[in-house]
């Protein structure tokens, strides 16, 4: 995904809600909108450097939608919603082979009492997809969530009655970061959510995780990712 060249160094200060973050930019404080509920306490530091998007629009409350944060090592995605799109773009371009039968994609689309992200069809029927958005990396491993999220594990249970409708169902975990080698659901964080992922595995949801390259002007889907099981190593190291 190309993010273009009009991103806009800036300076985060705090986070003042889940949506909003203070951000200097050109030597002024402006609010930001953060397009992600997570929380993200590794990645909001005050001082460190972010990239932000100017945003315009006649009903917004901010100018800037906040894009990446600068990790010294690495950059990070911070906008939750690019995983749909980064999928999507996936699948189209031919990068997510076990999805190549499907040549039409449906973005956003009910399923019984859930929207989920994608729907393909092709030749072979439908596949319902759901993307969740990583952020968190401890001891190599992506971690999700990062606090506790009951649309997460709802979202599981639809994919689990999409199977029973007769449809492929798969959750997909994105890490908008390059430095995770393998992904594992946060339990102590979300035991419901970890409890409905092993339901959603065992019922045949397939389940797949891949990190991200990520630069100031690409974001894309980079390596597959192995999911193993949480344990507390991952953060004692």
């Amino acid at each position: 995904m190309d993010l273009g060249t009009d991103l806009v160094e800036g300076v985060f200060i705090e986070r003042v809600n889940r949506f909003l973050a203070m951000v200097k930019v050109d030597g002024q404080e402006v609010g930001v909108h953060v397009a992600n509920s997570g929380r993200m306490r590794e990645l909001f530091i005050p001082g460190c450097r972010v990239l932000v998007r100017l945003a315009p629009g006649e009903h917004r409350k901010t100018r800037f939608d906040l894009a990446l944060v600068d990790m010294g090592q690495a950059l990070v995605s911070a906008d939750s919603r690019m995983p749909n799109a980064l999928i999507a773009e996936g699948v189209a371009n031919g990068h997510l082979q076990q999805f190549a039968d499907y040549p039409e994609i449906r973005r956003e689309v009910t399923f019984g009492d859930s929207r989920l992200d994608l729907m393909l069809e092709g030749p072979s029927g439908r596949c319902y997809i759901e993307a969740k958005s990583v952020t968190l990396v401890e001891n190599d491993v992506g971690l999700f969530p990062d606090s506790p999220t009951l649309r997460g594990a709802k979202h599981l249970r639809t994919l689990e009655t999409v199977l029973e409708a007769g449809h492929r169902a798969a959750v997909i975990f994105v890490v908008q970061r390059p430095d995770a080698t393998s992904f594992a659901t946060n339990d102590p964080a979300d035991p419901e959510l970890a409890e409905a992922f092993q339901s959603a595995v065992t019922a045949g949801v397939e389940a797949y995780a891949y990190n991200c390259l990520v630069s100031e002007t690409v974001l894309r889907l980079d390596q597959s990712l192995p999911i193993r099981p949480y344990d507390s190593t991952i953060r004692n190291g």
